[in-house]
């Protein structure tokens, strides 16, 4: 009865090691998508204008036509915030309990249980760290553009293609293309 108990607990065990190595994602790089420095308006979105004023009620947006010349092009390395890791802390210490469970008699088989499945829990979300890419580290190209007002603008892109600095731009709607 005892050996079939031990195969039973070692069965769950697979299983439990199984499901947390399901949970992780196939690592796989990935890359910002182009955003601009400053993002956001600086300005107040509900303004009121005096009354008998004519203004555009048009509420259509317009696009965003900039034009400049790259400053410079450098490669920033950039970390990920990590995600939840909550299933691999579960599965990873119910697996561990079970695990330490195996483990002496009386008092000593309770403390082995506890400290198994602190373990496993430990050990279940480092590993679903690791897998969900938690702090991975990607590189990305930082664009630094003057435009033609003088201001200065900021965009990360996955790759630059064929821009360089000195050359000129068109920003479109936090879109870089050459001119």
């Amino acid at each position: 009865m005892r050996s079939a108990h031990r195969f039973g607990s070692a069965i769950v065990s697979v299983v439990m090691v199984a499901g947390l190595a399901a949970c992780a994602a196939p690592p796989g790089p990935t890359y910002p998508v182009g955003n601009a420095y400053p993002s956001g308006s600086a300005y107040p979105s509900g303004t009121v204008y005096p009354a008998g004023t004519a203004y555009p009620t048009s509420t259509a947006p317009t696009a965003s036509v900039e034009y400049g010349r790259i400053t410079n092009v450098e490669v920033v390395r950039t970390q990920a915030p990590a995600g939840s890791n909550a299933a691999g802390t579960i599965i990873g210490g119910i697996a561990g309990a079970v695990i330490g469970h195996q483990i002496g008699q009386g008092r000593g088989r309770d403390l082995a249980t506890i400290a198994g499945g602190v373990g496993g829990a430990v050990a279940g979300n480092a590993i679903q760290r690791n897998a969900n890419g938690g702090g991975a580290v990607t590189d990305v190209y930082r664009v630094s553009v003057q435009v033609d007002s003088g201001a200065y603008r900021a965009y990360d892109l996955s790759n630059p293609g064929d821009l360089r600095a000195g050359d000129r731009v068109r920003i479109e709607n936090g879109q870089i293309q050459r001119i």
